[in-house]
């Protein structure tokens, strides 16, 4: 049996490593999924979504010219549920500005950033589309560089005597 790249066919999970599973598609035709492509979300432990004997549902991700298979059953799956944004000002249940201490919390000034240039990739616009790593690093290393570029001009004019006293 010929396999295309790109169809969608069902194998049995025939051995399962750390790094990924061996599905045989046909008789003597065996395709490895990854790890990363076993789901939409982490993968930590691969038997928390496989046990061998399992039938599946992979795609054909690639052939190698020595006969290798890649398989993905994540590319198979409906894709994954987007998170609804937060509302603004980020309150949670009825909407109250109150701390742990029942205070109000103080308003972000007029001078501080918005809330959706900051997120857990630290840098200073969100990630677009689906970049490479490469271009997520050279990103990175721009912000980083501006930044620290700023520290310098800074930290230069206060050993200058910007009015502050030496001791």
């Amino acid at each position: 049996m010929q396999f295309e790249v790109g169809s969608i066919v069902e194998g049995k999970v025939n051995r399962i490593t750390k790094f990924g599973a061996f599905v045989e598609l046909a008789p003597g035709k065996t395709g490895m999924v990854h790890i990363s492509e076993v789901a939409n979300s982490y993968v930590n432990d691969i038997n928390d979504f496989l046990q061998e004997g399992q039938t599946v549902k992979v795609k054909v991700l690639s052939i190698s010219e020595d006969g290798k298979i890649a398989l993905s059953i994540k590319k198979t799956l409906p894709p994954p549920q987007k998170r609804e944004p937060r509302r603004e000002g980020g309150h949670r249940e009825g909407g109250s500005r109150e701390g742990r201490s029942g205070a109000p919390r103080p308003r972000a000034s007029q001078n501080s950033r918005p809330k959706a240039q900051y997120y857990s990739g630290g840098f200073d616009k969100a990630p677009t589309g689906n970049q490479s790593f490469d271009d997520m690093l050279s990103r990175f290393m721009a912000s980083s560089d501006e930044k620290l570029s700023g520290i310098k001009k800074n930290h230069e004019v206060s050993r200058r005597g910007g009015g502050g006293r030496r001791r």
